[in-house]
This record gives structure tokens, sequence and C-alpha cells, in this order.
């Protein structure tokens, strides 16, 4: 009996694999904002799902609740770790696979600025709005920095080889574009003109500061897998995030499409309205097709990988972001095109997510209480 207790005990016991609870500081890692993303867009996909009930948007609010929360955790531990143990902490600008989860900061905080659009404007009214509007500004910066910075320490200080390149280097560049979504989400609610017009065409500057870039990543990892063939199995979820900046890209041009008309006839400029919004919608579409072409690729490739056995890591998560924001870009098609198909389509895509999402917080759930999760590879490279 002595025996078993013994052997069972590092089970029950919480970062039981960390030996104290302050190496879960230490070995935290920017990557963990990735879980932020995955349950702030699944919120956002409950609000818009087609079938919408009470009980629905109840639990879409509660997610986008416990979003928040969990943001809020992970930056106090990341922060933490910058001041407690900043010698290790510093080493992941060095580092040429975790640097580029920077870029998971920015997108988790994107879905809160959305969630008080979506969620708090019933709540609590146009102070929501306010607090969109700050966090608007604070989530854009970090784009910018991410989507310069990380490019550059890639150039002067890491070490690249095209036959190691993954899907995570869109990471970077993405959250420009998520911040453009943002942006022509919360235009419309400013009450200044001119504020809204600023915002509508910061957020053009944004889309366009990320998916050319995006593009680009994406025809050299074609080439990639062409030439040197998939990854190793631990990352076989970066094969989706592929679908991230596409279909950010559509739902870009679609939001800003569909805010250009009244912003540009408040400021003024009325006739470019209708041009601005006819853009977005065949642009959006074009990505939106871009989009299915990765998708079939995607879930081939993830079968591939299923046979040879997936380890769980943290990785997962990059299954659930990517699909979330195509889910939102077909949602919102479904709404400009009397397209039935657009609506089922885009209802099974949310309940796809669904499962994900808890298929993967669980798993997440698990590995964080033993402690298992909290691997930073900076201290071993």
């Amino acid at each position: 009996m002595t025996d078993f207790a013994a052997t069972a005990s590092p089970r029950i016991w919480p970062l039981s694999r960390l030996g104290r609870p302050l190496e879960a500081v230490r070995q935290f890692t920017p990557n963990w904002f990735a879980a932020t993303m995955g349950t702030g867009i699944l919120a956002i996909c409950l609000a818009q799902f087609p079938m919408r009930s009470r009980a629905l948007t109840g639990i879409a609010e509660g997610l986008w609740f416990f979003n928040i929360g969990l943001f809020s955790l992970f930056c106090c531990l990341y922060a933490a770790r910058w001041v407690f143990f900043f010698d290790g902490a510093r080493r992941i600008f060095d580092h040429s696979a975790m640097s580029m989860f920077f870029g998971c900061i920015p997108m988790g905080l994107a879905t809160i600025v959305n969630g008080f659009l979506s969620f708090g404007l019933a709540r609590w009214g146009h102070v929501a709005v306010d607090i969109a509007q700050a966090l608007w500004w604070i989530d854009a910066a970090l784009s910018l920095a991410c989507g310069v910075l990380v490019p550059f320490f890639m150039f002067t200080r890491q070490t690249h080889a095209v036959e190691h390149m993954t899907a995570i280097w869109l990471l970077p560049v993405v959250p420009a574009e998520v911040a453009a979504v943002s942006a022509g989400l919360l235009a419309p609610h400013l009450a200044d003109p001119q504020q809204q017009l600023f915002t509508l065409m910061s957020g053009y500057a944004l889309w366009a500061f990320s998916v050319p870039i995006a593009m680009s990543v994406l025809v050299i990892l074609i080439l990639r897998m062409a030439v040197h063939k998939l990854p190793h199995n631990s990352m076989a979820a970066s094969s989706w995030l592929a679908l991230g900046p596409i279909g950010t890209g559509a739902l870009g041009l679609l939001v800003l499409g569909g805010a250009a008309p009244a912003v540009f006839e408040g400021a003024g400029l009325g006739s470019y309205g209708p041009a601005a919004q006819g853009v977005g919608l065949v642009g959006g579409v074009l990505m939106w097709g871009y989009g299915l072409w990765w998708i079939a690729i995607a879930c081939l490739i993830t079968l591939r990988y299923l046979r040879e056995g997936v380890p769980f890591n943290l990785g997962w998560w990059g299954y659930t972001f990517p699909l979330g924001v195509y889910t939102v870009a077909t949602l919102r098609l479904s709404t400009l095109l009397p397209i039935p198909t657009l609506t089922y389509l885009g209802g099974a895509l949310v309940l796809t997510l669904g499962a994900i999402w808890l298929i993967v917080g669980a798993r997440t759930v698990a590995g964080a209480w033993t402690g298992a999760l909290f691997v930073s590879p900076c201290l071993r490279d």
C-alpha cells in the first residue's frame, strides 16, 4: 500500500513534474497565449452561430469572460518570468522557434477587443466601445512591433534553414491583419467621423502590413513541403496555421468593406464607399476560396500524421484559431450572399471548432496540472 501511494502521489499533486511551483514561471513561454486565441475565437463563433439562442449566447459570453481571466493570468505569469528570471527570459530573442510565438499575445488580445463589441455593448453600453478602442491601440502597437522586430531578429540574430521551416513563421506577421479586422468592427461605433475614418484607414494599412508578407511566406512554405516533405510530427498542427492569414485576410476585407460606405459618407467621401464595399466582397470571396484548398491539404496532412501518432503539446491550439477565423469569414459571407450552403457550412465549422476546443482544452488542463506543458526550449538550446 505504501509503495502504491508513493507511486500515485506525483499524479495527484499539481505541478508535480516541475519540482517546485516557481518553476512554472521560469518555464512559461508565449505559446501559452495560443489558448487565449482559440478560446476567444470560439466565443466569437458561438455568438454568430446561425441557430442562435439565449443559452448559446450565454455560453459564448461566459467563454469571453473566461478568456479575459486566462489572458490576464498569462500576462502576469509572463511578466513574472521577466522580473524573476530575466536572463532566461531574454534568450527567447535568439530562439528560432519560440520567438515566433510573440505574435500570439496581440492575437489573443484582439479576441478580447472584439468581444467588447460583441458582448460588452449590450452589457455596459458605450463604455465598452471606449475600452475596446483603448485596447485596440495597444493591440495594434503590439502587432506592428511583432511584425517588424521578430523578422529583424530572424535576419540578424537567429539561425534558420528552409528545410527546417514551418508555418510558425506566419505567427509574427499575422497579428496586424487580426488588428485590421478589429479596426473594421470598431470604426462604426466611434462617435467622431474623423476618428472613424482614421481607424478604418488604419485597418486597411494593417491589412496591407500583414497579408502580402504572409502570402509570400506561404509560397516558400509550399516549396519547402514539396522539396523537404512534412515537418516532424511534433509540429503536426502547424499545417493549419496557413489557414489563419487566409481566413483573417478574407474577413478583414469583408469587415473593412462593410464598414466603408457609412464611414466614408460621414467623412465626405461617400463616392468611394460602394467601391470599397465591392472590393471587400470580391476580394473576400477570392481569399475564402483559397482557404478551401488549404483546408483540404491540412486535413490530408493531419490524417497522415494521425497514422504515425501525434504527441500532444501546446501547438495543438494551432488547430483552433485558424479554423475559427475562417469560420467567422464563412459566417460573414453567409450574411452577405443569398447562398444557404454558406450558412450550413458555417454552422458545421462552428460545431467542429467546438469539438476541437474541448479536446485540446481538456488535454491542456491535464498537462498544466502536472506541469508537463511548462517547457521553455530557450533554456535547453
